[in-house]
């Protein structure tokens, strides 16, 4: 295979409805190895709504480039309680990548 998969964790906030099923929220990523592009995203947010949102927004987005302009997307347009975990889970999604290129 030409990809990699990749996880990133982030403890949940009280009061959402993806904690009763989850303590912490997940975002997974299916990466190209050669450009570090997002071939395919997903996450453990409650709704399919939201976790459709999520795969947009990083879909096509290369890792090569760092994570400013999704993180950016996320502070300004994901307006959910679970707001901070998405960054969080992103910023250990980045982590993991860079682990790999070292």
């Amino acid at each position: 295979m030409n990809t990699i998969f990749i996880a990133g964790h982030a403890k949940l906030p009280t009061g959402m409805a993806a904690r009763s099923v989850y303590e912490t929220l997940t975002i997974t990523a299916e990466i190209d190895k050669q450009y570090g592009v997002i071939v395919d995203a997903s996450c453990t947010l409650a709704t399919e709504h939201g976790r459709d949102y999520i795969n947009r927004l990083l879909k096509g987005h290369s890792l090569r480039n760092g994570i400013d302009a999704p993180l950016d997307e996320l502070k300004t347009g994901y307006l959910g309680k679970a707001n901070h975990a998405l960054i969080a889970a992103l910023k250990d999604l980045f982590k993991q990548y860079e682990s790999l290129n070292q």
